[in-house]
């Protein structure tokens, strides 16, 4: 009875065996239906999460777009006297790949760690865990949002002109969030039970950029029939140039986007049914 005489409802809890696929994907998909309801906790914690990390200084996240400018600039004039190449088409292509393979990169790491982060919030309260992968999402995209500040104005030096066509970035940029939000229900679990497993996602992403056109233009490699093939069977390729191609102005084939569909399919199918046999166990490996 309460304090004014009334009686308390009763508080039921429902504990049951698993009863099999029907009922993760069913407990998956409420998971996601919560977090999507509460995509406003969601941008704040990924606000909170900013203002945290830079509480005390001067410039704030401002910082991150000033050494990415000092990085960009310093690579442009060695790489391109490396690679013979003229620094006005290159600059703006290396400041694109850089700017855009650091928020691919930050996705995929952080992403591995965005349930191991938030143990002490996963064990003190009830929360849908699709919120925590979101807040990984969101703190990493207002990153990239302050490191695009380098992009603007390297465009508007070098004369880079944007089109109608530029607008099919926006696409590819949601391709990203939803792959980013997939993968990171997918590793975080995974992350989550063995320790290990950041640490090797970690050595893959650093041979990755290495192999992936990031710093070079695939134009180097003609002729090279063997090499070609770091470019037909790398995933990464795919995914960063249809961001980059519509801001840069250059061609982009449509099994480009074929095959990045396709990447991202198998991405989210492995995500959904990963997600929905670890979910109930996330709890205990955090």
């Amino acid at each position: 009875m309460s304090r004014n005489g009334a009686l308390r409802r009763p508080v039921h809890f429902h504990l049951s065996a698993d009863s099999g696929w029907k009922q993760r994907f069913h407990l998956a998909w409420a998971d996601m239906r919560e977090g999507a309801h509460l995509w406003r906790l969601i941008a704040v914690l990924g606000f909170l999460d900013i203002k945290l990390k830079y509480r005390g200084s001067a410039l704030g996240p401002f910082w991150l777009t000033i050494s990415m400018g000092v990085q960009v600039g310093a690579m442009a004039f060695i790489y391109a006297d490396l690679f013979h190449t003229d620094i006005h088409s290159y600059l703006p292509f290396l400041c694109l790949s850089i700017i855009a393979w650091s928020y691919l990169n930050a996705l995929v790491t952080e992403g591995c760690g965005c349930f191991i982060q938030s143990d002490a919030v996963i064990k003190g309260m009830r929360m849908p865990f699709s919120v925590h992968a979101g807040r990984s999402i969101v703190r990493n995209t207002i990153i990239l949002a302050h490191n695009v500040v380098v992009i603007v104005v390297v465009f508007a030096i070098m004369g880079v002109h944007q089109s109608l066509s530029s607008l099919l970035a926006l696409p590819a940029l949601g391709l990203w969030l939803v792959d980013g939000f997939a993968f990171s229900l997918f590793f975080g679990a995974l992350c989550a039970r063995f320790r290990d497993v950041p640490q090797i996602i970690s050595a893959i992403m650093q041979i990755a950029f290495f192999v992936t056109p990031v710093m070079w233009s695939t134009t180097i490699l003609t002729g090279h029939r063997e090499a070609l093939l770091l470019i037909r069977f790398n995933p990464f390729y795919y995914m960063l140039e249809i961001l980059r191609a519509p801001l840069l102005g250059t061609p982009l084939s449509v099994m480009t986007w074929g095959w990045a569909l396709v990447i991202s399919g198998i991405l989210i199918f492995l995500s959904w049914i990963a997600f929905a046999r670890t979910r109930g166990r996330i709890a205990f490996w955090v």
